[in-house]
């Protein structure tokens, strides 16, 4: 007997951390928060959509983010993440892949997240062509632990189902 290859429905999870460096935008989630300090990254340094396109990637098996958009290339310098997360979904798309939800934690001790949360869940539906009621977008704090704890870094993960396969 043969196991199906293809399910119908699949889940990807996803994680990225930045640090925090003077002199950039802090974007998360496709919006800018007001900050002394921003992440270091490539294009943006949005983790929490990077992790959200891994998650997206990783369900669909179709590589991550590094492969499909390399810190190396200077075609991604500066990128809009949203903009790599538009063109991720349509990849995903034309493998036969929809998104069904998705449900991503930040990780950061400051600034306080709460009040952006609902503009980054919004930015992210729209990103990824399906409805705000389906994406929850939680911050944490990592209790003065760690990098992201003492405030140098900002961390994200998500978890993604996507369904289809049928291509």
């Amino acid at each position: 007997m043969r196991l199906e290859t293809n399910p119908a429905l699949r889940a990807g999870t996803g994680y990225d951390i930045h640090r925090l460096v003077p002199g950039r935008r802090l974007v998360l989630g496709g919006v800018t928060i007001p900050s002394q300090v921003g992440l270091a990254g490539h294009s943006d340094g949005d983790a929490l959509v990077h992790a959200v396109i891994d998650a997206l990637l990783g369900a669909c098996a179709l590589g991550d983010i590094g492969h499909h958009f390399p810190a190396g290339d200077p075609a991604w310098r500066d990128a809009d993440s949203l903009g790599l997360l538009v063109t991720a979904c349509r990849r995903a798309g034309d493998a036969g892949w929809r998104v069904c939800n998705v449900d991503a934690t930040v990780l950061c001790e400051r600034p306080r997240l709460a009040p952006f949360l609902p503009a980054m869940q919004g930015r992210l539906a729209t990103a990824l062509g399906i409805a705000e009621s389906c994406v929850s977008v939680k911050a944490k704090t990592n209790e003065g632990l760690d990098a992201v704890g003492r405030g140098e870094a900002i961390a994200a993960q998500a978890i993604m189902l996507v369904v289809g396969g049928e291509r």
